[in-house]
């Protein structure tokens, strides 16, 4: 005798999913907030905004400034204000554009690499202590996921021709 067939409903199906995209359209803005929370605890003496910038510099290599400013989705004053506080404070510097001697390019110094990787490191270091009872197969589930969701979202975009995805971001 072979054993009953399971018939999946397709309105439960329906249904489960309707309710995790609830689930999840409802977590996404608490995300947001708890993001927002961590950066205003940013260590003092540093403009975290700032700083931040120079992930993609570091990842992709020098870039005009205008072209920053898409890649990161900021407008442009805004991260003008932030690339002359990197200058100021060394972490990145202006080289002429090989391609039109007219423009700039935006180029880490090496003290600004050196800002990067101390970032890097308490980020790492404070996920490590949030996810520290997480079973490695949980992590690494959740990041693949994660990453998953960042780039269908950095793909749902409107022209975001050289969005990094989020396993080349900081």
């Amino acid at each position: 005798m072979s054993p009953p067939s399971t018939v999946v409903d397709p309105t439960t199906r329906t249904d489960d999913r309707a309710a995790a995209l609830r689930t999840l359209g409802e977590q996404l803005p608490r995300f947001l907030r708890l993001v927002h929370a961590l950066k205003s605890q940013a260590a003092e003496g540093r403009d975290r905004a700032a700083v931040v910038l120079l992930f993609p510099l570091v990842r992709l290599g020098p870039l005009r400034q205008g072209a920053l400013a898409e890649l990161v989705h900021a407008d442009p004053s805004t991260v003008s204000r932030h690339v002359a506080a990197l200058i100021d404070q060394g972490l990145v510097r202006r080289v002429a554009d090989e391609t039109d001697g007219r423009a700039s390019r935006l180029v880490v110094t090496d003290a600004g690499r050196t800002a990067v990787e101390q970032v890097r490191a308490e980020r790492e270091a404070h996920l490590a202590r949030v996810t520290a009872d997480w079973s490695p197969t949980d992590l690494a589930t959740f990041t693949r996921l994660f990453g998953r969701l960042l780039d269908d979202l950095a793909g749902s975009l409107p022209a975001d021709p050289v969005a990094p995805s989020p396993r080349e971001t900081s």
